[in-house]
C-alpha cells in the first residue's frame, strides 16, 4: 500500500487502500487499485498520469458519483471524521457542494442546457448556503466576475450554448465554489482555458486556498500547471500511485521511469523539427490481467524481475516510488536506460510555394435582436477583418483568449458559418463564394478537428461508423474491407486499439474522444486542416503521439494546418508562423521564432508572461493578467487592448492602430512599435 503523507496540518480527506470495481461482480474490472493518499488543509495534491489511468475515477469515488455498476469494493475515503464510502446518498446530498464540491473536467455535459447560468449557480447557493432572491443573484455575479467572466450581470441570464467552451469552464468553476467548500476536486480546471484566463483562474484558487484553508485535490496533465499549484505529487498509472513526493523534489528529478517519460514528451522550442519522445504502446485496459510490473510493456528500463514481480513501493528518502530499481533487498541495479536512436527526419514531401489558403478581411457579424419584431439592434463582431495567410505544406498557429474570434474565424473558412464580408482563395478558388453544392468536392480537401470531442462525435455511432462515415459521403476507399483496414490503422497511429472501434462516444475519456475527432479528420485525406484545440484535452504523452503525427503527416504530404490553440508550448514546437488575435482582429504576426522569441504588442507579451513554466513553480502571475476581455458587442474605442495596457497611451484611447510592417514577415496592430 501507498500512503502519500504529510506531517501538518492535519488531514481533511483521507484515502486507504481504495479499490474500485466496475462491471458484474463476477467479471469485475478494477480501474483504481490500492489507492492510498491524505490531503491536509490550505495543501495541493496534483495527481498526474494518461488518460485511463485512473485518476478522474479516484476522484469520482471520492464524491461518490461513480458511474452505474460502479462501486467501492475496498478500502476507506474519510472527509474528517465522516466515513463517505459508509454514508447513506441522502447524507451524500448534504456534503456534495457543500463540504466536498468538483470541477468536472467536461463543462459542455456537465452544465443543464436548459438552465441559465444564474438558474445553476443559484441552485448551489440556495440548497448550501439559504440563499435567495437577490442576495442569491448578487453573490452569482460576483462568483462569475471572480472566475473572470466579462459583463457577468448579462452572462447570468445566458445558457451554456452562449458561451465558448472557456467560458462554460468558468462557470463549473464558480458553481463549484459557491458552497464554500472544504476540499475541491479540481478534474482538469483549466484544460479549456487560454493562458491569461488559466493564470487567473489558477491565482484565483490559490488565493481561495489560503483564505479559506481549503484542501484541493488537483487533477491535471498539464506539468506547468502541477508545477506552480502543488504542494504535493502523485504519479498515476493503470490504477496505482507509482511515484509520490514533493512538488519540488519531483521536478527536480523525477524517479520513476513512467514520470521521466512524461518530461521527455513536453514540447519545446529546442525540440522543434524533431520528433518527441514518446511512449510505445498504451495504458493497459480495463480488465487485463498481467503479472509483474503494470510499466513493463512501455518501460525502456525493463528487466526480466520486472515482468514477472509486481514491484513494491519503496521510500526513497522523502518520496515513494514502485519500481524495482529502487529496491533495497536486491542493491543498486544498474539497468540503465538504452540510448535512444537519433530520431530520423520524415520523408520530406516536394517542396511546395505560394499559399495554401489566403484571407482578406475577414469579417463575421452576429446580429443583435430585441423587441417583439426582433429589430437588429447591433452586431456582435466576433471577426473584424482579419487577414491572414497559410502557407502551402506549413502550419500557422492562430492564438489568443477564449472568445477573442479564433474558432469564429475557422469555420467561417469552411462555410460552417456565414461570413459577413473578406474573402478567402484556396487553390484558385473563392471559398466564400462557393454555393454548398460546389462546396461538396473541396469537403475532402478542407477539413476541421472541433474544439469539444463530445459535441462534434454522434452519440448514437460506434467509433468505426464515425470514421467511415467521412469515407462514405466522400468517395474515400469504395472498398468495404480496405475501409476497415484504414479504420484500424488510423486508430492505431493516434493511439487508440483498434478493437476499441465498435465502442460509443461515451465509453472513452475526454482525451480518447480528442483522439477519435482528429482520426476522422485524417480519415479523407485531407490537405489543408483547421485544428481547433486538437491538443487541449491530451495529457502530454498522448499530445507527443499527436504533434508527431501531425509533423509527420506534414512532411509526408505536403499538409497545411491553420493551428488554432492557446498552448503556446505547443505553438513553440509545431508552427511555422504565428498570428495573435484579440477582440476580433489580428494585433501581430510573423514568423514564430520572431512573434514568440521578440513580442513586440503588449497583448502577446502579456499571453507569453502567463504561460506556467516548470522552473517557475514559486512565481505567482499577479499583475502579469489585467483584467477581462471587453465584450465584442461593445468594444472600448480606440486601441481594443488598451484597457489592458500597461503602456496606454492618450492615442491609444482614442485612434485604433494601423498595420506596421516592422521586416518583411512582421506586422503589429500598434501604436508605440516604431
Amino acid at each position: 500500500m501507498n500512503r502519500l503523507e504529510m506531517d501538518t496540518p492535519p488531514p481533511l480527506l483521507r484515502v486507504d487502500n481504495l479499490q474500485v470495481e466496475l462491471g458484474a461482480p463476477a467479471r469485475p474490472v478494477r480501474p483504481v487499485d490500492g489507492v492510498s493518499f491524505t490531503l491536509p488543509a490550505g495543501q495541493t495534491l496534483a495527481l498526474v498520469g494518461e488518460s485511463g489511468c485512473g485518476k478522474s475515477m479516484t476522484a469520482l469515488a471520492c464524491m461518490r458519483l461513480l458511474p452505474a455498476g460502479g462501486r467501492i469494493a475496498a478500502g476507506s475515503v474519510h472527509l474528517g471524521s465522516a466515513a463517505l464510502h459508509a454514508l447513506p446518498e441522502t447524507r451524500m446530498r448534504d456534503i456534495r457542494g457543500n463540504h466536498l464540491a468538483m470541477i468536472f473536467q467536461e463543462p459542455a455535459t456537465s452544465l443543464n442546457p436548459v438552465m441559465t447560468v444564474g438558474d445553476q449557480i443559484g441552485e448551489v447557493l440556495v440548497r448550501h448556503r439559504g440563499l435567495h432572491g437577490q442576495p442569491a443573484w448578487d453573490e452569482a455575479e460576483r462568483l462569475l466576475a471572480a472566475v473572470g467572466i466579462p459583463d457577468p450581470r448579462r452572462r447570468l441570464s445566458e445558457y451554456p450554448f452562449q458561451l465558448s467552451g472557456g467560458m462554460k469552464q468558468r462557470v463549473m468553476i464558480a458553481i463549484a465554489l459557491a458552497g464554500d467548500p472544504q476540499v475541491l476536486i479540481a478534474d482538469e480546471p483549466t484544460t479549456a482555458l487560454d493562458v491569461t484566463i488559466q493564470a487567473q483562474v489558477l491565482d484565483l484558487l490559490a488565493e481561495l486556498q489560503a483564505r479559506r484553508g481549503m484542501g484541493m485535490l488537483l487533477i491535471t496533465h498539464d506539468l506547468g500547471v502541477v508545477a506552480r499549484m502543488a504542494h504535493q505529487v502523485g504519479v498515476m498509472y493503470a490504477g496505482e500511485l507509482v511515484e509520490t513526493g514533493a512538488r519540488e523534489a519531483f521536478f527536480a528529478e523525477p524517479l520513476h521511469p513512467y514520470s521521466r517519460k512524461l518530461f521527455a514528451a513536453l514540447p519545446t522550442a529546442a525540440q522543434r523539427g524533431r520528433a518527441l519522445d514518446t511512449l510505445s504502446g498504451q495504458v493497459p485496459r480495463l480488465g487485463e490481467k498481467r503479472s509483474g510490473c503494470r510499466f513493463a510493456d512501455r518501460c525502456p528500463q525493463v528487466h526480466e524481475r520486472c515482468r514477472s514481480t509486481e514491484p513494491a513501493m519503496h521510500t526513497v528518502g522523502p518520496r515513494q516510488v514502485r519500481c524495482h530499481l529502487y529496491d533495497p533487498a536486491t542493491g543498486a541495479q544498474e539497468w540503465a536506460e538504452p540510448p535512444r536512436p537519433a530520431a530520423e527526419a520524415p520523408e520530406q514531401a516536394p517542396a511546395l510555394s505560394g499559399k495554401a489558403l489566403d484571407v482578406e478581411a475577414l469579417e463575421v457579424h452576429f446580429p443583435v435582436r430585441k423587441g417583439l419584431f426582433r429589430r437588429v439592434v447591433g452586431h456582435v463582431k466576433a471577426v473584424d477583418g482579419v487577414s491572414l495567410q497559410v502557407p502551402a505544406g506549413q502550419t500557422l498557429a492562430l492564438v489568443g483568449e477564449s472568445g477573442c474570434g479564433k474558432t469564429t474565424a475557422g469555420k467561417a473558412l469552411l462555410q460552417l458559418v456565414p461570413a459577413s464580408g473578406g474573402r478567402a482563395r484556396y487553390g484558385g478558388q473563392e471559398l466564400l463564394e462557393l454555393s454548398p453544392r460546389e462546396w461538396q468536392p473541396l469537403r475532402r480537401e478542407l477539413q476541421m478537428i472541433f474544439q469539444d470531442p463530445f459535441s462534434s462525435l454522434n452519440p448514437r455511432m460506434r467509433v468505426g461508423e464515425i470514421l467511415e462515415e467521412g469515407m462514405l459521403a466522400l468517395g474515400v476507399e469504395p472498398d468495404a474491407g480496405a475501409r476497415s483496414a484504414r479504420i484500424d490503422a488510423l486508430l492505431a497511429r493516434v493511439g487508440l486499439d483498434p478493437a476499441m472501434r465498435d465502442r460509443f462516444p461515451h465509453e472513452f475519456s475526454g482525451g480518447q474522444r480528442q483522439r477519435i475527432a482528429i482520426a476522422r479528420a485524417l480519415a479523407v485525406s485531407p490537405s489543408l486542416i483547421v485544428c481547433d484545440e486538437p491538443t487541449s484535452a491530451l495529457d502530454v504523452s498522448v499530445q507527443a503521439q499527436i504533434l508527431n503525427l501531425l509533423r509527420e503527416l506534414q512532411a509526408e504530404y505536403g499538409l497545411s494546418y491553420l493551428f488554432i490553440t492557446h498552448n503556446l508550448a505547443v505553438v513553440d514546437y509545431l508552427a511555422h508562423h504565428v498570428a495573435v488575435m484579440y477582440l476580433g482582429r489580428i494585433v501581430e504576426r510573423g514568423r514564430a521564432e520572431e512573434v514568440l522569441g521578440n513580442p513586440r504588442h503588449p497583448y502577446t507579451r502579456m499571453l507569453l508572461a502567463a504561460v506556467p513554466r516548470l522552473d517557475a513553480a514559486s512565481r505567482t502571475t499577479d499583475g502579469l493578467t489585467r483584467g477581462d476581455m471587453p465584450s465584442p458587442l461593445n468594444p472600448p474605442p480606440g486601441c481594443h487592448f488598451h484597457p489592458r495596457c500597461s503602456e496606454a497611451a492618450e492615442r491609444c484611447r482614442t485612434d485604433y492602430p494601423e498595420e506596421r510592417w516592422i521586416s518583411e514577415t512582421r506586422v503589429v496592430r500598434c501604436h508605440l512599435v516604431n
